[in-house]
C-alpha cells in the first residue's frame, strides 16, 4: 500500500507541475499556446526525450546513470542516414541504428560490469568517443539521405490523418506501455528495483546483478538508438553534431517524474510527464520570447531543485 502511494505520488508531482505551467503560458500567450498546432508539435517534441527517458528511467532505477543518450543519438542518426545513401533500405536502416544504439549500451554495461568503474566516468567518456565515431563516420558535415517512410515518423499532419498526431508520438506511448509492464510485473523489473535500492543485499539473495546492470544499459541504449531514428525522421539528415546537450534533459525529465538519482525509483509514466514537461517549457519560452540562456538556467534550476526534493523525501 505504502509503496503504490508512494508511486502516486512520484506522477502526481510532475502532474501539477505541467498543469502549472501549461496553465502560465495560456494565459501569457493565448493564442498561439493554446491551439491545435501547437499541442502537436509539443507533442512531437516530446518524442526524442521521451524515449530517452524511457531507457534511463531503468538505468537510474538500477543506481546507474548514462550521460552518453546525446552522443548515441547523433550517431545513430549518422548511420541511419549512411545505410540510406549506400541505398540500403529503409527497414535496414532501421536495424542498423537500433543495433548501433544497443551496442554502445553494451559497452556501456560491460565496463561498468566487468571493469566496475563508476557509470558516470564510464558513459562520460563513450559520450566522448560516440559524438567523435558520428563526426568521423559524416566526414565533420550533415549527410543527406532520401528518408522514405522514416521521414513519415515525426511529420505533425501524419497520413492517415485519424492517428491526429505524429505516428513517432503513438509508437513512444506503446514502447511506454510495454516497458511499464516489464519494469512492474516481470523478474527484470524487480530485480532493476532491487539492484538500485541496495546492491549487497540484492546480491545475497541471489539477483544476478551484472546480468541485470548489462541489461539495462543495453536498453537505454536501445531506446537511444530508437531516438535516433526518430531525430534522423525529424532532420531528414544526419547530423553529427545534433542532441548535444540533450542528456541534461533525459536526465532532468526522468527526475522531474520521480527517479532519484540515488537509485530504486522511478517509473516510465513519470518520465514521460517530465519529458513532456520539459517540451512545453521549452515551447512556451520561445512563444513567449524568453532567451534561450533562461531556459537552460531554468532547466539546471529544476534539475537541482528536483533532486533536492528527492533527498528530502528519501530522508
Amino acid at each position: 500500500m505504502k509503496a503504490r502511494l508512494r508511486a502516486s505520488l512520484d506522477v502526481a508531482g510532475p502532474l501539477i507541475g505541467l498543469v502549472v505551467v501549461v496553465v502560465l503560458f495560456a494565459a501569457l500567450a493565448p493564442d498561439r499556446f493554446v491551439s491545435a498546432y501547437n499541442l502537436k508539435t509539443v507533442a512531437t517534441q516530446t518524442v526524442i526525450v521521451g524515449l530517452g527517458a524511457i531507457g534511463m528511467t531503468y538505468v537510474m532505477i538500477s543506481g546507474g546513470i548514462d550521460l552518453s543518450v546525446g552522443s548515441v543519438i547523433a550517431l545513430v542518426s549518422v548511420v541511419t542516414a549512411l545505410l540510406l545513401r549506400e541505398g540500403y533500405g529503409e527497414g535496414v536502416a532501421l536495424l542498423g541504428g537500433l543495433a548501433t544504439g544497443a551496442l554502445v549500451g553494451a559497452v556501456n554495461g560491460l565496463v561498468v560490469t566487468r571493469l566496475s568503474i563508476v557509470p558516470f566516468i564510464v558513459t562520460l567518456g563513450t559520450m566522448g568517443v560516440a559524438r567523435g565515431v558520428a563526426k568521423y563516420l559524416a566526414n565533420e558535415q550533415t549527410v543527406r539521405a532520401d528518408a522514405g517512410w522514416l521521414g513519415a515518423l515525426m511529420t505533425k499532419t501524419p497520413d492517415p490523418a485519424w492517428l491526429l498526431l505524429a505516428k513517432g508520438v503513438w509508437i513512444t506511448l506503446i514502447l511506454a506501455a510495454v516497458m511499464t509492464l516489464v519494469l512492474r510485473r516481470t523478474v527484470l523489473g524487480v530485480h532493476t528495483f532491487a539492484v538500485g535500492s541496495n546492491e549487497a543485499t540484492a546480491r545475497l539473495c541471489g539477483v544476478p546483478v551484472e546480468r541485470v546492470k548489462l541489461i539495462v544499459y543495453v536498453l537505454a541504449g536501445l531506446f537511444a538508438g530508437i531516438a535516433g531514428v526518430m531525430q534522423y525522421g525529424r532532420l531528414t539528415v544526419g547530423d553529427p553534431t545534433t542532441a548535444m546537450g540533450l542528456e541534461l534533459d533525459v536526465i532532468a525529465a526522468v527526475v522531474i517524474g520521480g527517479g532519484s538519482l540515488s537509485g530504486g525509483r522511478g517509473s516510465i509514466t513519470g518520465a514521460l510527464l517530465g519529458a513532456f514537461f520539459m517540451s512545453v517549457l521549452a515551447n512556451g519560452c520561445t512563444l513567449t520570447g524568453v532567451p534561450t540562456y533562461v531556459q537552460e538556467i531554468l532547466v539546471g534550476t529544476i534539475i537541482v531543485a528536483a533532486v533536492g526534493l528527492d533527498r528530502l523525501r528519501r530522508r
